[in-house]
């Protein structure tokens, strides 16, 4: 698979490791910074480039990294068609690919150990997308959204 990574200085060794393990495991891995280490540098320019990454590279999916990873998964979310997830136990992991069909992860490198989020990683891109016709619908409703602002039906919100 495929897999777009990035992170700011609070996640710059931790992206370099998983860079490397993602590899091993027969990823190919296209990283977007950061490429040294600034610890004042921002998170968003890194963030999006994955998600822009990820929507350009169809069956891609995007690691983005931070400290706590809620910036970084909102400034993902700015691009469109990113469907970025804040991941930090074993069922969050899994239900944003089954049920969210999220193609992005973002995780906090201060809230885990890099054994967990390896481990949170791999179940992410291991799991994939359940087709169940109510999460497809509910995906589809939040597309239409970002798309027009609003739904063709009241009734269908």
């Amino acid at each position: 698979m495929h897999v777009h990574i990035g992170t700011d200085h609070a996640g710059f060794e931790l992206k370099n490791r998983l860079v490397a393990v993602l590899t091993e495991k027969g990823h190919e891995v296209t990283d977007h910074g950061a490429h040294s280490y600034e610890p004042l540098d921002d998170y968003p320019p890194f963030c999006t480039a994955v998600g822009q990454g990820v929507v350009a590279d169809p069956g891609s999916l995007g690691i983005v990294i931070g400290g706590s990873g809620n910036g970084e998964q909102i400034a993902a979310n700015k691009v469109h068609g990113v469907r970025a997830a804040l991941v930090w136990n074993e069922d969050t992991a899994r239900l944003a690919r089954e049920h969210n069909d999220a193609n992005v992860i973002s995780v906090g490198a201060r809230q885990h150990s890099e054994d967990e989020l390896v481990h949170l990683i791999d179940l992410f891109l291991a799991t994939p997308f359940s087709h169940e016709e109510r999460h497809q619908r509910r995906i589809d409703l939040v597309t239409r959204f970002e798309e027009t602002g609003g739904y063709d039906d009241p009734i269908d919100a």
